[in-house]
């Protein structure tokens, strides 16, 4: 078995990473100019990564398969970023950002890299403000801050609903800038399908140009994965339907470990699935779990409207269960209390696999809050009711909306339904701390690996994740590696690696255009998901898992037999394009299963049936499952596991409670 070294610093923790920053060695400027580095990805972490090292001075290509940078799946991002910056003066701090990130990742993720994140967190609010990302602020001009799950302080920064957007316009403002200045050469609608490898080192990609069909060959000194997550596994999500794992399982495939596979996040606060027409889910932010609270009737299949049922037969059940958080539970947690309470038959709607989120006793405390502040006396409940609903439509306006337009339903007048459903992957690409993976050469930053997470994700930490890495993490690390490359010279991309990389994509792309079969990507993708929901979704046990594998397997020789894409390959084929994914996904989806059914703990967002309290919550088992399940790729449905010990100095693992 392989010994995984995470090159964590030595040192105390608080000054690992200023440690770091100081020791490592550097590329001089005039160096950085003849360094070329490839960003596969275009979201928050490639766009801040890629106008980061342009600023620095090297040539950098920049990837995406959108055909702008600002449609990256980084702009769905709702409610907000993370920083420890305690503008509340409520007791945050560095250290209690990166405990309440610990601790809601199950103890499942590596002390230095959290640190550092929770350490670099402030500056990015810094950087963003810089650039003049709106956040909202208070009535004297300092910036806001909301609660997210998990956390008893308020360190949430927003823009309204919209913040991903934001956040991915200001980074998109620092790419195009060095686009402008010629350091950035931007390739849109193109989609890597190889890395090369030479000599054991990461030295290109190859690329599919998404509008003619044309394969392409990329140098470059290094390659950075920022391709995001494969919540699409699943088929319906809160993921755009072009998200993908593509890019890291190709690099898989090449020789980087793939890290946690299993550990994947259901958001707690979606629109519940409508019906068999539904090609992805739409994610209410959590930041709604702020003012709106969580029930159900206390009475099996009741039928009356939710305004029709009297506040003493409602169950607020996470008010209930989890008195010291209450509504704000970390994302797990809800989502299974949820499950648990459909699952007993108290769901809502008509497919009674839904919860209420309900405004209305903050609406009207908004209201008595506005109604005191205009110097209205004894307002009538319509009053209050009017002033407190135009405070929450200051702050969650366009998500109202939002629900409004899908479902057909006000807000503002009825409580909205939501249901867990697919969000974001913590499982992804192993890297170190210097966020190499283990092919030479080759990065992985954001929700492309694994590392900052653990079990389960914080809400507000995607984004803070994506920046640290782009803005203040690799241009530090890579110049680490690079300081050892400046005399490698540009490698012609006739080289037969290149040559040798382009023909497996070639072969690979008639391998599924002669396939000639009668069903369509589609197809085999829900297939694929309805098994990964069933038998490895909220909840896990050894006879599902075990049935999923096999299941997962007929599919994919199903697929390999019987799939039909139209068009042809030297066009704009957008099935073409799927039948890839999907067929990456195949992959993938039975290591997910191997992966679950080997973890045999609960731990976050991987919750074994045979690994519960007496209670329902969550049961580690740190003796045996203290380590990040590292897979090694041998062969399709052949995989090799090793293991890295997580080691816990500071924070140390105890029973996971929000009660």
């Amino acid at each position: 078995m392989t010994k995984l070294d995470s090159k964590i610093p030595e040192g105390p923790l608080e000054t690992k990473w200023t440690h770091y920053k100081s020791t490592i060695p550097l590329v001089n400027p005039s160096n950085k100019r003849s360094m070329e580095v490839i960003i596969v990805g275009s979201g928050l972490a490639g766009a801040s990564a890629a106008s980061s090292l342009a600023e620095l001075g090297y040539q950098v290509k920049c990837f995406c398969f959108q055909d702008s940078p600002r449609r990256a799946h980084s702009i769905a991002a709702q409610g907000g970023i993370n920083a420890a910056k305690n503008y509340q003066n409520d007791g945050d701090s560095t250290f209690r950002l990166f405990y309440d990130t610990v601790k809601g990742g199950d103890y499942r993720s590596r002390e230095g890299n959290v640190y550092r994140l929770a350490e670099v967190s402030a500056n990015i609010i810094d950087q963003c403000v810089a650039q003049g990302v709106p956040f909202a602020r208070e009535y004297g001009g300092y910036l806001s801050n909301r609660s997210f799950g998990g956390t008893q302080v308020q360190r949430t920064f927003y823009a309204a609903g919209q913040t991903g957007q934001q956040l991915l316009l200001g980074a998109y403002s620092g790419l195009e800038r060095q686009v402008g200045l010629g350091t950035v050469k931007m390739y849109s609608r193109h989609e890597m399908l190889e890395i090369v490898v030479i000599d054991g080192k990461a030295r290109g990609i190859i690329a599919r140009d998404l509008i003619s069909g044309k394969l392409e060959r990329h140098f470059g000194h290094a390659v950075l994965l920022c391709s995001g997550g494969y919540g699409n596994v699943f088929y319906l999500s809160t993921n755009a339907m072009g998200s993908n794992v593509t890019a890291a399982w190709k690099a898989h495939r090449r020789g980087a470990l793939f890290g946690n596979p299993c550990f994947t996040q259901i958001h707690p606060t979606c629109i519940p699935v409508s019906g068999d027409h539904q090609s992805k889910l739409t994610l209410m932010s959590e930041s709604l779990r702020n003012d709106g609270r969580i029930w159900v009737p206390k009475k099996k299949d009741d039928s009356r409207k939710p305004v029709d049922i009297p506040e003493e037969e409602r169950d607020y059940y996470l008010e209930r269960r989890y008195p010291a958080f209450g509504n704000l539970v970390p994302r797990d947690v809800a989502s299974r209390a949820a499950k648990e309470r459909c699952d007993a038959g108290y769901g809502v709607g008509t497919s009674k696999m839904a919860v209420y989120l309900d405004f209305a006793f903050n609406t009207l405390r908004y209201g008595k809050v506005e109604a005191n502040k205009r110097s209205i006396h004894n307002p009538s409940q319509e009053e209050l009711k009017k002033l407190g609903q135009e405070v929450i439509k200051e702050k969650y306006g366009n998500l109202f909306e939002m629900y409004e337009k899908i479902t057909g339903e006000n807000p503002y007048e009825m409580p909205m339904r939501i249901y867990p459903a697919v969000h974001y992957t913590m499982g992804g690409l192993w890297v170190d701390y210097e966020l190499m993976t283990t092919v030479p050469g080759l990065y992985s930053l954001g929700e492309a690996n694994f590392s900052d997470h653990g079990a389960n994700r914080l809400g507000a930490s995607a984004l803070m994740q994506g920046l640290a890495d782009g803005y203040f993490v690799i241009p530090y690390t890579i110049g680490s590696y690079l300081s050892k490359d400046i005399s490698t010279k540009a490698i012609p991309t006739d080289h037969a690696a290149f040559m040798d990389a382009e023909k497996n994509a070639q072969e690979r792309l008639d391998k599924l255009m002669n396939i000639k079969g009668t069903k369509s990507a589609d197809h085999f993708h829900k297939k694929l998901g309805k098994v990964m929901w069933d038998k490895c979704g909220m909840a896990r046990n050894e006879k599902g898992l075990t049935e999923a594998i096999s299941e997962i397997r007929a599919i994919r020789e199903e697929f390999w037999k019987d799939l039909r894409i139209p068009g042809t390959q030297n066009e704009l084929n957008t099935e073409l394009e799927k039948a890839g994914r999907v067929a990456d996904f195949l992959e993938l989806g039975e290591l997910m299963c191997q992966d679950a059914l080997l973890r045999k703990e609960s731990c976050g967002g991987h919750f074994r049936e045979e690994s519960q309290t007496p209670d329902g919550e969550a049961k580690r088992d740190d003796d045996n499952f203290s380590y990040v399940a590292a897979w090694e790729f041998k062969d399709a449905g052949k995989w090799e596991l090793h293991k890295e010990e997580l080691i816990f100095d500071i924070v140390h693992p105890t029973q996971r409670s929000y009660k």
